[in-house]
Parts: C-alpha cells; structure tokens; sequence
C-alpha cells in the first residue's frame, strides 16, 4: 500500500532526537507542601507521573500538580486529570529522587540510578509486562533538591534508552505524506485519530495493520497476529518536531521487538499532530534495521542505557548537567496569594475586556476619607479589581455597634475602648492580601464651622498640611466621611491638585455616588470660572463644561452639623443595603474614571446611548432609591459660587494657605461673602414680586 515514489538510500546508524523535560511552578508547589507536611525527612524514592502528545510541548515531557496523583491518572485521559486539551495527553511512569541537603543531590551517583532505572526497564521488557502496558516503555526519573528557604530548586531529568551494540541503521526517514497516497494519508490518519479517541489513548505505541485496503490501529501486543496476513507498521506518538529524526520514545520499542518479535526490520510511523490533529507533513514514515542481539535472548544481560538531559545552563561540550530554577518570586504563599487574586482579572481581560490595564490599577494609589461602613466596602472593592495602594483616614476607634455593618472590623477589634478604625482597616487588608500596601492614620479632618482656638491652631494646621500632602500624593481620592462639612476640605484640595474624587453619601433608603470635575486652573479660568482659553479638561465645540463637585448645588457654606443632634442623628441612620450598594458603584465609577484618558475631566455620560462599551461609561452623579429600587443618573456644572471648588476659593487657598482655612473654620458665612453667595442671596430677596389673586 505504500507509495512507490520514496528513494532507496544507502542505511545509516540511526538517530534520535533526545526528550526534554519541562516542570509548571505547581508541580514544585505541590512538592513543597508534600516535603513539609508528608515526607518531611524521608528522602525514599516517589513515583510520579509525567506528561506528552505528540508536539503539543515540541519535545517536552512535563510534570505538574498531577504528577504526584499517580493512581487516578494512569489512562485516565480525562480533562480533569490533565488539564487543558489534555484529555489526549498520554501519562508516563516515572521516579523522583529528592535530595535532603544541595550536597546529596550533588552526590547522587547517577550512572548507578541509570542502571537501576535500565534493570527495570529490561525486566519490563523481557517479562511482556511492557507489552501489555507500553507507557513503561518511556520510563523517566528526576532526581531534585528544593531548597525552601530561597525558593530554589534544582533537577536533572534523565530519560532510560538501552544501547544497541551494534547499533540499529535506517535508510532514513521522511515525511509520511510522501509515502502515502491520498487515499492511504486518509485512512491512515482516520486510524491513528480513531485510536487517540479510543479507551486506548494513553497508550503511546501502536501499529496499523493494513490488509483488504482497510487500515485499522492495534495493540503492540497483536503483532503476531497482524502477520498472518497484510502490511504493519509499527506507529508511536511522537513528541519531536525534528523533521529529519525520530523521536526518544522509539528507542526502546525497537529493543522490545528485537526481544520478543523476531524480526529484522521494522516499517515504523512517528505520528505527531498539528493542533489536535493528525498531520502527515510532521510525522515521518522510515524503516529500521535490526542487527542481530544474541545477547538478547538472556534476560540477564542488562544492556547499558544512556538518557541524561542535556541542559543550557549546564557547562562543557556534552551541555549535561541539573538545571536551576528561582521560584521565589512566585512560591512564597504571600506572593501566590497575589497571583491568585489577580486571577479573575487576568480571565476578564482575556475573555471580555482586552483594555482592562491591571498594570495601571496595580500601581493606583487610593486615599479613603473614612473608615466606617462605606470606607470597608470601597476598600474590598478596590482589592477586588487589583488596587494594591489603600491609605484609610478616619478619626475614630472601632464600637460594638460597627463590625455588623463594618466588614473589615471584628469583635476583638472593639475591646478595651477599640482599635482606631483606620489602623484596624489597614490591618484586616493586609490579612485578606499580604501584598496590599494599606496604611491606616488617625486623623481628624479640619471643617468649617468647628471653631479652632488659639491653643489647638499648631495642631491643626500640621493635620491640615497632612491632608494636603496625602491628597497630593495619592490619585484618587474617596470622600467617605459622615458630615457633609468633613468633605469640604478634601474637596477643595482635590480641586487644587486636579484629583480624581469619588464621593458617596447615604440617606435612610437613598444614596447619591458622584465624581468631581477637574480643578478650576485659575490659568485657564477667570473669576466667574468661564474659560480663557482651551485648555486641558474641556470639550471641544460648545460644550466646554466643567462638571459640579459635592457642594455645587449648595448656596450656603457648609456648617457645624453635629450641634443639638439627637441619637438618631448622631449616626449615619441607613438600609444595611444602602452602603454596599453605593460603595460598588463608587468603586465601579473610579475603575472607569482610571480608563479615561481625561481622568477627572472626562464628559459625563447619560447613560441614553444603550452600545456603551465596559469601562467607557462615566456618569457625573448616580442617585438611587431602595423605596421603589431606582437609580437615575444626572449632571451638573461647576458653580462658579460653590463655596469648595470654584475659582476663587481655590486661588485664595493657594494665596494665603491656613490663614485662609482658618478663617473658613472659625466663620464659615465667609466662605459665602468671598464666593458671592451673600450678594447673590441679598439680590434675590430685593427682587419685588406682585403676586395675583
């Protein structure tokens, strides 16, 4: 059934390209928390299992997690056992030799390991237990030493291969499809494809007897069986790409056939696959010639094997020597826990969005004004979707009534007097992730209205300098706080270094999340906060806007709420639902905000256009309701009187600094006669109305 248009060459001792190993970091993982908590001290041999199909790893056999899970991955073949698009994967035997100390891995004396891995590969062979089980023909060791204290590992793999003296000669081997006609390439491919899909999978070796044009795949162990009649080629998976060579694995099938079938020559195909699928251009088709082995017929005689994997890192002209792996960077358990947190991210760019920059939101560094119920959410959010830079501000310690609502709190955080709430947030982040760089300050922030007197003047504007820095230093900045005044300072240090600001406030069944424009450069702006010019942050055409902070919408300064409140008053009175809700849109808005080139000058969007792209919706403000469960998105301009961000009061603040705050927080209707707000509000009660029946 052969084709007759393959040349006739001279034979020639034949060659084989040698296997290579490869090991996942998982495997190592695996190993680690076997050594520590398993085998401790005891260095006795481990079988394990290894991993190939033909070309999928281009010569590789591989080891990972599985490979210690023997017993349920032998044929198995499942994608369970063997991961991705391994269900036709073949399994293969193999022993780890561990070494307690570098020096004993040093002292391993390998020719002995060799010749007792060789015994049992001959003992298989001459015993038919390699007929019937023909993975043991590809029988592998490793031996290693983890160090695990740096994380370093280092292995020497070695593949058994008994010596043909003399050696075996073929007149070469070349592609299968020239050996093949159309026909014949189609059933032969049918038949190897028909056997990979089979119970039979994992068996590495076959052969496809041809007889009645019909080509069926068989078990080795019919060879003598299919020469009653017909054409055989003996077939094996083939791990190696080479085009001019055949692969390790054929080695010792033909020293099987030397024993135990009598023949002297062999038609052999190296089936090798393209994408899962068979491919007559990779595999080779070559004959082998077998010398006589009188040797052979003694079970005794152990022929010598060879199978050291050559290595890159290793020195001198035969390149063979252990290899060197450094894990540190990814076995330690705080950085593993990294890994696997950034996971979901890594799927989500994969699968839904290739813009998602985890790089940029790694590197963001977050400044959380408020520690309480809404502070916790925000923090776990930002976690969640790789934020890795957490600063907590709050004032207060941790009460009985807050680790209910306060997910990062617990009961021991609110014994003897409680933990400051900043510094307990901080520490609960860094338990959930070790990798997150949270800092916790108490501090309590400066507000118009709260009187500062002569004594406390050097404390609070050493808080004040403080604030200003953690804004300046930050890139965006949550306002989180309980008061309405408490926002008013980090909303106008927000304006003056151009920040991106999220705020979310709560009512009883209501919530409102916003982001704030961008700064008012008094550059580009004048006095009443029209543009000089264009300039960064506006649009182009008519709508050069500037989107609204928190107090835009107010026409009287922000005061002392705290004054004549009764207990309900005190505390922030809300649904239980009301702060995880706004705190996820919050979150939701800043990740969006980060992927907007424009940042905090980004247009709003009115969320009408119904092809708005994730991450490309930016919204100014979102209020929602849990009385009728809605959620309604708005926009407002800049106030060109807002008593936080307009022109004037930021131009003042840069002017005169704390003089200028501590005028605002001693008398804070002076905020309103610098802004316009008293004019404005005098005017409006001059106008005379005439009012009809």
């Amino acid at each position: 059934m052969m084709s007759s248009s393959s040349p006739s060459l001279s034979p020639e001792m034949l060659k084989f390209e040698l296997w290579k190993g490869s090991v996942k970091e998982d495997f190592w993982h695996r190993l680690v928390a076997l050594k520590l908590d398993v085998y401790r001290l005891d260095d006795k041999p481990l079988e394990i299992r290894g991993y190939f199909a033909p070309s999928l790893h281009q010569n590789y056999l591989q080891l990972r997690y599985e490979s210690f899970h023997s017993e349920s991955n032998i044929g198995s073949g499942s994608a369970t056992d063997h991961g991705i698009g391994s269900s036709m994967q073949c399994s293969v035997p193999g022993t780890l030799y561990n070494a307690n100390t570098k020096e004993e891995f040093a002292a391993f004396d390998k020719r002995t390991l060799m010749n007792k891995e060789a015994e049992k590969l001959w003992n298989d062979i001459c015993s038919s237990k390699a007929i019937e089980d023909c993975t043991l023909l590809n029988r592998f060791f490793v031996i290693s030493y983890a160090d695990l204290k740096k994380w370093r590992f280092h292995y020497w793999f070695a593949f058994p291969a008994l010596v043909f003296q003399p050696p075996v000669t073929s007149s070469g081997f070349h592609p299968a499809v020239e050996y093949f006609n159309e026909k014949e390439g189609a059933d032969v491919m049918a038949a190897c494809m028909s056997w990979r899909r089979s119970l039979s999978r994992d068996k590495p070796f076959f052969l496809l007897h041809m007889n009645d044009n019909r080509i069926d795949a068989r078990p080795i162990g019919d060879w003598v069986d299919c020469q009653q009649g017909g054409k055989v080629i003996v077939a094996f998976y083939d791990p190696c790409q080479d085009i001019r060579y055949p692969g390790w694995p054929l080695r010792n099938l033909i020293m099987l056939a030397a024993r135990h079938w009598n023949t002297k020559t062999l038609q052999v195909l190296c089936y090798r696959e393209n994408k899962g699928q068979a491919d007559l251009e990779l595999s080779l088709v070559g004959d082998v010639i077998i010398p006589e082995y009188p040797d052979l017929e003694s079970s005794s005689h152990i022929p010598n094997a060879v199978g050291w994997e050559r290595s890159i890192q290793a020195k001198g002209p035969s390149k063979q020597g252990p290899k060197v792996i450094d894990l540190a960077a990814s076995m330690d358990p705080k950085r593993l826990a990294q890994s696997a947190a950034d996971l979901n991210l890594k799927l989500m760019r994969w699968r839904i969005l290739p813009t998602l920059n985890i790089d940029l939101l790694s590197n963001t560094r977050c400044l959380l004004l408020g520690a309480g119920t809404l502070g916790c959410q925000v923090a776990r959010g930002l976690m969640a979707w790789g934020i890795r830079h957490i600063t907590f501000v709050d004032s207060g310690n941790v009460a009985m009534s807050n680790p209910v609502r306060q997910s990062l709190y617990d009961f021991n955080d609110c014994l003897n007097g409680g933990k400051p709430k900043a510094e307990a947030a901080a520490e609960s982040l860094r338990r959930i992730l070790p990798g997150v760089r949270a800092v916790g300050i108490k501090l309590t922030i400066p507000m118009p209205g709260h009187t500062v007197s002569e004594n406390e003047v050097s404390d609070v504007m050493e808080t004040c300098r403080q604030l200003h820095n953690l804004v300046n230093e930050h890139d965006v900045i949550f306002l989180l706080t309980d008061t309405r005044e408490s926002r008013w300072l980090p909303t106008l240090l927000c304006a003056n270094a151009d920040k991106v600001a999220i705020n979310a406030a709560l009512g009883f069944d209501t919530f409102l999340v916003m982001r704030h424009g961008h700064g008012p450069s008094v550059c580009q702006l004048d006095l009443e906060g029209n543009s000089q010019h264009a300039g960064q942050g506006y649009l182009e055409d008519d709508r050069k806007i500037r989107l609204g902070c928190y107090f835009c919408n107010d026409v009287v300064a922000p005061e002392d709420s705290t004054i004549n409140r009764t207990l309900d008053q005190q505390c922030t009175v809300t649904r239980p639902g009301m702060a995880p809700i706004a705190a996820a849109l919050a979150v939701e808005l800043a990740i969006n905000v980060l992927h907007n080139s424009l940042r905090a000058a980004a247009p709003a969007d009115n969320g009408s256009s119904s092809d708005v792209e994730p991450l490309s919706a930016l919204p100014h403000q979102i209020r929602g309701s849990a009385a009728n469960f809605s959620q309604l998105l708005f926009m407002g301009t800049a106030f060109s009187k807002c008593t936080a961000c307009s022109p004037q009061v930021v131009a003042e603040y840069q002017q005169n600094g704390f003089e200028f705050l501590k005028l605002v927080f001693n008398h804070p209707t002076y905020l309103e006669d610098l802004t316009g707000l008293t004019d404005l509000i005098k005017s409006t009660n001059e106008i005379s109305i005439d009012w009809e029946d």
